[in-house]
């Protein structure tokens, strides 16, 4: 997924980075007796919690809403406002501990992957937790994400053949849940008993045969 389509949440921990001069690091003035705000600028890495109402709280900024804005969207809102104190700043965000939570249709063998790619997909979150279980259902396979409102859309995907695998390539969102359902359990016992009663109609099919010549 590119940097318009990740959009971060609450509790998401951002990795930000700031520059001047359209990425040229500012020099620090706190060494040369400049400002103690200035200074923060030539630090590596900075990591903020996005809190609970999606806020988060930033140097010289203070409390900004962030949360259900693309990374995109956040890094020029915030290159917007810190403009009021840097000449052209550029900013850089990343979402760090961004995660799924797989249910791989084998009971409660629930996974949680972390989202170390932008572009990780359904099909490699499932083969990073395991594939699916044996008694998962590749036809039903649903993914549950969080909407703006807070609630989840549900989508649906069958995985079992090859025209349904073009969905295994949707790139996936933090906090989305995949959930590979379950066979029906009339189902799964009928294909459990098909073998038993094969072998019972053989056998019945060898007698009725046997008595047919004596």
């Amino acid at each position: 997924m590119s940097r318009a389509g990740v959009r971060p949440q609450p509790n998401d921990i951002l990795q930000f980075r700031l520059f001047a001069n359209d990425g040229f690091k500012m020099i620090d003035l706190v060494s040369e007796g400049g400002t103690r705000e200035a200074a923060f600028l030539n630090r590596t890495i900075f990591s903020y919690v996005i809190e609970s109402d999606g806020y988060c709280k930033l140097p010289l900024l203070g409390r900004v809403p962030l949360a259900g804005k693309s990374l995109l969207e956040a890094e020029m809102y915030l290159e917007e406002r810190y403009s009021t104190y840097y000449q052209r700043p550029y900013v850089q965000l990343l979402v760090i501990n961004r995660r799924v939570v797989v249910f791989p249709g084998g009971g409660g063998d629930a996974r949680i992957i972390p989202i170390e790619n932008n572009n990780t997909t359904l099909l490699e979150a499932l083969a990073l937790a395991g594939g699916m279980a044996k008694r998962g259902d590749a036809r039903r396979v649903k993914l549950f994400r969080l909407k703006p409102d807070g609630r989840r859309a549900v989508h649906q995907f069958d995985l079992s053949d090859i025209e349904g695998l073009q969905f295994a390539d949707i790139v996936l969102q933090g906090d989305d849940i995949i959930y590979a359902t379950e066979p029906e359990l009339a189902r799964e016992a009928l294909r459990d008993l098909t073998p038993v009663i094969t072998l019972i109609t053989s056998i019945g099919l060898v007698i009725s045969v046997v008595r047919s010549f004596a």
